[in-house]
Parts: C-alpha cells; structure tokens; sequence
C-alpha cells in the first residue's frame, strides 16, 4: 500500500526524483538532500509502512541485509572512518517523516555528526526489574 500525500512513497516509486544509489522491486536507497555527513543516505521500501514495527518481518531482515551491502560498499567508496545506521521510531525518538526509513550516515574522523548521547548509569536494582519486565516467559 502506498500513500498519495507521502513524500517517502512519492521517492521511493520515482514519481519525485532522487539522487538514486540503488533500486529493486522493494526498496530504493537515495542521497539525503540535507546529509549529515558526505554520502548520507536514506533506505526507504515502496511500500508505506509508518516506522519499524509496521514492517513486515521479511522486509525487515532484507532492509538490514540491503542495509549492510550498500553500507559496505560506501565505507569502500567514500574512505570513512566508520557507519552510523540510524532508524527513529516516533516522534519522541526523532521520527520527522512517519514511513519507514534507515538513515546510512557514513562517519569521518572530526565530522560534527554528533550522533552520541551521555552514558547513564543503571543500578542493580533497576537492571533487574528491567530484565522482569522485558525478559520472554
């Protein structure tokens, strides 16, 4: 299913155009037009799925495996030091277009990417809790 008024959907089936690195019948990877780094680049299905737990779970494991093999090949192309795989689900966790999307964001030493966060520190109490709460029966 696509949606008419998504911008994902409208680049992913080339009705908008894209600065294309890769295409096949599910997916399309293109250069972001605001990059976070050299060689930023979004990996979008065809398909609209409104983030990762949308995604059918055959989707899913063949994103990452599309994910790898062009992440691969950019770290080859462009010489970086290192790769981000950055994917937002939701609003709070800095989702701005809601359809799927896996940011490949090439790392060079000294880039100002900023793509961190300060380390907590969890005590014994609120890992074990945490591990009852999440943990499979």
């Amino acid at each position: 299913m696509r949606e008419e008024h998504c911008i994902f959907c409208r680049i992913a089936n080339g009705e908008i155009p894209s600065s294309t690195i890769y295409e096949d019948e599910d997916f399309r990877v293109f250069l972001d037009l605001n990059p976070a780094t050299r060689g930023h680049a979004l990996l979008v299905p065809k398909e609209h799925y409104g983030n990762l737990f949308e995604l059918e779970d055959g989707l899913c494991e063949k994103a990452i495996v599309l994910a790898k093999r062009i992440a691969g090949r950019m770290k080859k192309a462009l010489g970086c030091d290192g790769m981000n795989l950055v994917q937002n689900n939701g609003e709070a966790a800095g989702q701005t277009v809601f359809h799927f999307h896996l940011h490949l964001i090439p790392r060079y030493q000294g880039d100002t990417a900023g793509i961190t966060w300060t380390p907590g520190k969890a005590s014994e109490k609120e890992l074990e809790e945490l591990v009852a709460l999440l943990s499979e029966e």
